[in-house]
């Protein structure tokens, strides 16, 4: 399934002015556009955007006439299709969030299960608390400021609402606070899937899948995650980038090389130094 970025990507027209890696499949486009037509079919993953020049001449055709304009917001969730005429020159900036991404997330900023996620369909909207932080992404796509963006990436997902549901199928808030305790005193050791489990009074085939529907993303990658996120504390400190993987529970500097990179977009030693700078 194409995301919103392949679907441009695939324009005769619309053309990627800037752009900026943010790891995990998270990534910022700064597109410029005219005369053209684009469908999202069904595309994969979500999308932010934020009009940044013109947007008069973009509609919707699909039903929904309306046009955009300057600051207008749009929100694509994962798996929607709409379809759009460009008549005059645009410029917009895009936000791609995987859906396991954006759900992990939203569960550990807003410290709630993942599946409260409440992210609508939105075609053209004045929306400050979305357009502040889209804007900073644009200036952050045109510096290549990975720090910069990943600031304003977390004010958005801070924006977003959550909803009441009934929840079946994860783990009780308790269980999941146990588990996140248990994950955040042994990051510097090996976490094995049978210990949280034991923690949860679960077998470890029905604690991962049970996990996954309250975290958004499986036990193993959120624990990668938050071996990140406690390197990124030390590495705004002296410590050698060895000490730092050992502490964090990787099993040499090139495999924290390696998911830091994969995590960041970019090495241990220039996350510092652009800490530092």
């Amino acid at each position: 399934m194409a995301s919103v970025r392949d679907f441009l990507l695939g324009s005769p027209v619309a053309r990627a002015a800037a752009t900026l890696d943010l790891g995990g499949g998270r990534g910022v486009t700064i597109w410029q556009n005219h005369d053209d037509r684009v469908s999202y079919d069904g595309a994969r993953g979500h999308a932010f955007s934020l009009y940044l020049e013109g947007g008069t001449g973009t509609r919707r055709i699909d039903g929904r006439g309306a046009r955009g304009w300057p600051g207008a917001v749009c929100i694509f969730p994962d798996g929607q299709s709409s379809d759009w005429e460009i008549t005059t020159h645009s410029s917009f900036v895009h936000l791609y969030l995987p859906d396991d991404r954006l759900r992990a997330d939203f569960s550990r900023i807003h410290d709630c299960d993942a599946r409260r996620l409440d992210l609508p369909e939105i075609t053209f909207a004045e929306m400050p608390a979305l357009a502040g932080p889209l804007y900073a992404l644009a200036r952050a796509a045109d510096a290549g400021d990975i720090l910069f963006a990943d600031a304003a990436m977390a004010e958005i997902v801070a924006q977003i609402g959550s909803r009441r549901i009934s929840l079946r199928g994860g783990l009780a808030p308790h269980i999941l606070r146990r588990i996140d305790d248990y994950i955040g005193s042994h990051l510097d050791a090996t976490i094995r899937l049978p210990d949280l489990a034991a923690l949860a009074g679960l077998s470890p085939f029905h604690l991962h899948r049970m996990f996954r529907a309250s975290r958004g993303m499986a036990p193993h990658a959120w624990i990668t995650e938050r071996r990140i996120d406690r390197a990124k504390e030390l590495l705004r400190g002296t410590d050698p980038l060895v000490q730092i993987a050992a502490a964090c529970g990787f099993s040499s500097q090139s495999h924290f090389a390696r998911a830091f990179k994969a995590s960041v977009a970019t090495t241990p030693s220039a996350w510092r130094s652009a800490t530092r700078n």
